[in-house]
């Protein structure tokens, strides 16, 4: 209710004014001095941290928005601003909507700062370190749309043609980008899920395979072992089978498949493997030492009676240097024990009353 239809006294109005202005200071002020004794009381305190930083952040905020009500209501009671009460009441609104767009995209900034600082180095997953970033900017930009579609209003500008226009580039923006937001999306499937790790070996079905070097919102990059990148879109990431040898532990498993004569001493054959295969895990660094070897007879086949030998490597390229060594030191004492392993042999029977004809064949590995 403007002050002038309280009194006509012009002079009083005026004292009015400068009285409701000053009130309207000083409790500014006093809200800035208890906004800094809790803000100290606040940065002692570890657990409230976060809730100082932010009080800090808009510690102008209020005083400046009781002062520009102060500021308005003065100006309403002033007997010479009858005529700008509407202008000055939309000034008002105007800065009262940016005030708070400025303090809310402040708060949104503080925040994700901390926890970017304190939190995420902290956390497991790459999704905070690689979405909080983007998620800040689109929230404080949401934010400040906000606030100046509150302006244009107060100003009396009608939002629904630019509202209704957004909706339409937004549309035709999407249906340009289709293929990017597919893989923004696929990408923050992949950060989340965290079953996929920068230093992780990995090999999709029926593609590359190589070690991730950075998983981005557009597109995951590994190094084949022939030392090239590979970009990988992230839609194809998680629309494929992946292996990730580095999960659930680097430590991976090694089958060697072998076979030995039918004339063979199948016990002496376990006997020896198993040494060799003890012997390599002493000495060889890239063996697990904690777990023992396995050894096990798996088939008859047409040459050998195959067997296999089981045992584990701290990672994969270790797997291949353990599976190096063992071939190698298999073949050996075999050798040196006698142990034949038979090439591919194949019996032909002839029959004796005519020209050579091959009765029957068998042949394998």
């Amino acid at each position: 209710m403007p002050f002038d239809t309280l009194t006509d006294d012009p002079v009083l109005q005026r004292f009015i004014a400068a009285g409701v202005f000053a009130g309207f200071v000083v409790v500014a002020v006093v809200l800035r001095l208890v906004e800094a004794f809790v803000g100290r009381r606040l940065d002692r305190s570890r657990t409230n941290a976060v809730a100082g930083l932010v009080l800090r952040s808009v510690r102008n905020t209020g005083p400046f928005l009781l002062i520009s009500v102060g500021a308005f209501l003065a100006a309403a009671a002033l007997p010479d601003a009858a005529a700008w009460r509407s202008e000055i009441g939309v000034v008002f609104r105007v800065v009262t909507a940016l005030a708070v767009s400025q303090a809310a995209a402040t708060i949104v900034r503080v925040v994700f700062g901390w926890y970017r600082i304190n939190v995420a180095p902290r956390t497991a997953t790459q999704l905070d370190d690689k979405m909080f970033p983007m998620l800040r900017r689109v929230l404080v930009v949401l934010i400040y749309g906000v606030g100046f579609m509150v302006a244009l209003d107060a100003l009396s500008v009608s939002i629904s043609p630019i509202l209704g226009g957004l909706g339409i580039t937004g549309l035709a923006v999407a249906l340009a980008l289709q293929p990017t937001l597919s893989n923004f999306f696929a990408g923050t499937y992949v950060l989340s899920d965290g079953a996929i790790n920068v230093g992780d070996y990995i090999e999709l079905q029926g593609g590359p395979a190589g070690y991730v070097v950075e998983v981005g919102w557009r597109s995951t990059k590994i190094r084949t072992w022939l030392n090239n990148r590979v970009v990988i879109p992230n839609s194809i990431m998680a629309d494929s089978i992946v292996v990730n040898y580095s999960a659930p532990e680097p430590a991976m498993n090694i089958l060697i498949v072998c076979g030995v004569s039918y004339d063979a001493d199948l016990d002496k054959v376990e006997e020896v493997t198993m040494e060799v295969a003890r012997q390599a895990i002493t000495d060889l660094p890239d063996a697990v030492k904690t777990m023992d070897a396995f050894f096990g007879f798996d088939s008859f086949g047409d040459s050998n009676i195959q067997f296999w030998l089981f045992l584990q490597a701290k990672d994969r390229f270790g797997s291949f240097v353990v599976t190096n060594e063992l071939i190698k030191r298999l073949q050996a004492r075999f050798r040196s024990e006698g142990i034949e392993i038979n090439y591919p042999v194949r019996k032909l029977v002839y029959d004796t009353q005519g020209p050579p004809v091959p009765i029957a064949m068998a042949g394998g590995a």
